[in-house]
Order: structure tokens, then sequence, then C-alpha cells
């Protein structure tokens, strides 16, 4: 599929049926998979043939899914997770691991920043953070002997940084680590982070992918691009043998292009077991399937309704990084240039009783931990997901206790702001 433009990509991408073969991808609901002899088997526990023997690493649905959102991003390998967090924790500790040290944008979602500040922090990994919109020079700083890769989130999730992906892959480079980018509110349809630099990328498919809040998920994705052998000294679980499967070394065995992935599912995948159904994969298929559509209707209403909110007597603020206004309006132009995303992040004058006041009067928009739904719904972030946080935690994360996050479904963009409206009208 590589040759054909995104919209096919999205249709027919990672299954091509053959005669008298389903037209969907089948769902295979199974846990186990039968072979003739143990000998055949041996040689799938030892890496030495491809194949599927239990759905915990491995399942047919699972890894159609996989190439198609690894054909969307340009990568060269793939692997569904369970969740978005569990992506994220996967791509971050298949190479940095007890004693290793990650460079991070501070500008969030908060689950993520808490996995990685207090989670990982007790797994022995720690995280120094930086302003997405860094230099270079300041992210250098960042750096120690023991870094083993940068993150960030192409559109922050709820503050709507964008992420200049240039720098910080430039400023990984020199420093001989990949940069690992969530492309979860961009998605590949308006951001495909491969092409400016960024290593690996990851995804909570429970948002635009799947975008009927019908099954959670994850993805990771390889490039296939970074020389871990160049850099075999910081990376040793990609370099050197791995005794847990008989001394192979990922790398000499798979290459850039497969060692990264096939390292996350033989290990990581098979020790902590972050596993995807092949129920929600086919689920998460179908929302694929009408991505570049739903991105492009998502985006519509987001603008319209910015537009609307900006200029409105009651809003204090708007972020929304394709307004012209926009403080990262230019680094979304360069990045996004078809569109962000369908999520607005605003504040309402009156501060958190203002914003509360105005939820619970909405009509269209239900107040959800969720975003990217094909239904508009809302969120207050500092009474929520980023709960957990002090108040410099969500000063540095760029949430502030006034801000409503605005994810914009797929209705009438004129009914969204007359019930924006009405609402407004409560306060």
């Amino acid at each position: 599929m590589k040759n054909y433009r995104m919209e096919t990509k999205c249709v027919q991408g990672g299954y091509t049926p053959g005669n008298g073969e389903p037209r969907q991808i089948p769902i295979v609901q199974s846990t186990t998979f039968k072979y003739a002899t143990s000998e055949e088997m041996g040689k799938l526990f030892d890496l030495e043939a491809s194949g599927y023997f239990y759905s915990r690493l491995q399942n047919p649905t699972c890894d159609t899914v996989a190439a198609k959102i690894c054909a969307l991003e340009g990568g060269t390998a793939a692997m569904l997770t369970s969740s978005g967090q569990a992506a994220n924790f996967y791509a971050v500790f298949n190479i940095a691991n007890c004693g290793d040290h990650v460079v991070a944008s501070s500008a969030l979602y908060g689950g993520t920043y808490n996995l990685f500040a207090v989670t990982m922090k007790k797994m022995g990994v720690e995280f120094t953070f930086v302003k997405p919109n860094a230099s270079k020079e300041e992210i250098q700083a960042a750096f120690r002997p023991n870094t083993k890769a940068v993150f960030g989130e192409t559109i922050a999730n709820p503050a709507l940084n964008v992420l200049d992906i240039e720098t910080f892959a430039e400023a990984a480079h020199a420093n001989g680590v990949p940069l690992i980018i969530d492309n979860t509110f961009a998605t590949p349809i308006h951001c495909r982070p491969f092409e400016w630099g960024a290593d690996i990328v990851t995804h909570s498919t429970t948002k635009y992918m799947d975008g009927h809040g019908a099954a959670v998920g994850g993805c990771i994705v390889d490039s296939g691009k970074f020389d871990w052998k160049a850099h075999a000294d910081k990376f040793p679980g990609l370099c050197t043998p791995d005794d847990s499967y008989h001394g192979i070394t990922y790398v000499e065995r798979f290459g850039k292009e497969g060692a990264f992935i096939t390292k996350a599912t033989a290990q990581l995948m098979r020790d902590f077991g972050s596993t995807p159904s092949p129920q929600s994969a086919f689920i998460l298929n179908l929302g694929l399937e009408s991505l570049h559509v739903r991105m492009k209707r998502h985006f519509e209403n987001a603008i319209a309704i910015a537009s609307y909110l900006e200029k409105h007597e009651k809003i204090s603020w708007v972020r929304f990084p394709s307004l012209p206004s926009d403080s990262d309006y230019a680094l979304a132009q360069k990045y996004m240039p078809n569109g962000t995303c369908g999520v607005i992040s605003f504040g309402i004058k009156g501060g958190r009783a203002a914003a509360e006041c105005f939820m619970k009067n909405l009509r269209i928009a239900a107040i959800e931990t969720h975003v990217a739904d094909a239904r508009s719904c809302c969120l207050h972030p500092a009474n929520a997901t980023h709960r957990q946080m002090i108040d410099a935690e969500l000063a540095a994360a760029g949430v502030s206790p006034d801000l409503i996050r605005f994810s914009c479904g797929l209705e009438s963009s004129e009914d969204l702001i007359e019930d924006i409206a009405a609402a407004l009208e409560t306060i």
C-alpha cells in the first residue's frame, strides 16, 4: 500500500483477501493456535519462524489492524496494545530501564505525565520535563549521559501546544537517541511525524482512530530509520544477546526496521500482557476506514466553534492552534497545514465556578472522561484527568484551573454553537 494515498490506505490498508476469503478482516477469537509438531512450535518460541502460538503476544486480527496503522504513518513495523497508556509505557520502557533517563515535553496528557513522573520513577526511570516550545539549547541542557529517549505529543492534550518536532528530533539525534511522538490528536491524516524526524510514533487508538467510543486501544509504530547499532552502547537490549530468547540479538536478526517492535512484542507483551482483544481490533478497523472523512469534519467544526468563542464576551481565552491568533499558529501551519484536530481548550470569565455552570447546562455535548469521539463531549481537566497534579505541575502542562476541553464531534456546527451560546447565557 506504500504508493497509495491516505484515503485508500484507511479503507484497504493492512488486508488483501484472496479468492473466496472474507472481504472484511476476520476476527480470530482464539487464545491459542495448533501445530503438528513440537519442533514447529519451538521455532516460534525461538523467533526463528513467523506465526502465532498465543494471543497474548500476537494475534492475526490485531496484526492486520497494526499493519494498516503502520501504512498510514509510513513506518516499517507496528503493534497494537490494550490502551494508549500501554503503548507509551512500552515505547519508552523498551529502551529505557532502571537507572536510565528520558527528556520529555512538559505539555502532556495527565495520565502520561503521571506514568512518567510517578510510576516509572518508582521503576528507576527518571524524566526531565522541558517546555514544548523549548529551544534546541534548552532541550540539550536537559540531557544526561544516561538519557535514552526524547518524548512529546504532536498536539498536547489538553493544552493544545504544538510540538516543534524538527527541533526536538535534531536535539535527540545529536545525542544519539530516538524521538518518540504521541500522535493521537493529529492522527496521520493531519501529521506524519516520521516525515519531520521522529523515530517512534504512539497512539491512543481509543480516540480519533476508533472515533466512536467503542474500544480502548493503543498502537506503536516504528519508522525503521533509527540506527540502533550506531549507538549500541546506549541500547544493549536491542544490540546485545537476549538471554530470555536463547541469546538472540534483535538488531542482528531483524534489522533496524523490525528490531524495536519485535523486542517490544517478544519481551514486554510477553511479560506485561497489555494485550488488545481481536474484537477490539476489529472495531478499531471499522473506525479507521472512515478516519480520513471524520478528521476533516472534526476540524471544520472546531475551527467554526473556536472562531465563535474567540469573539464571545464571556470567554477569557481560547486555545486552538489553527486560529491565526494562537501562539502556535505558525507551527501548526508548518506541521499540519490541512488542519490540526477537533479539540478546543478555552477559559470562561468567572473561573472554576463559571466553568462548572457552563458545562452542566450543555445539552448536546456530554461531560465525559473522553475526547475525539463522533459525539461532542467536554471535560474540566483540573478536576478530572489532571486532578493529581499540583498547581505548579498544572502550569507546566499548560492546564489552568479554568480550562475547559471541548471535543467537537460530527454534529452540525450550527447546533453546537447554539448549544454553547445557550449554556453561556446561564452564567
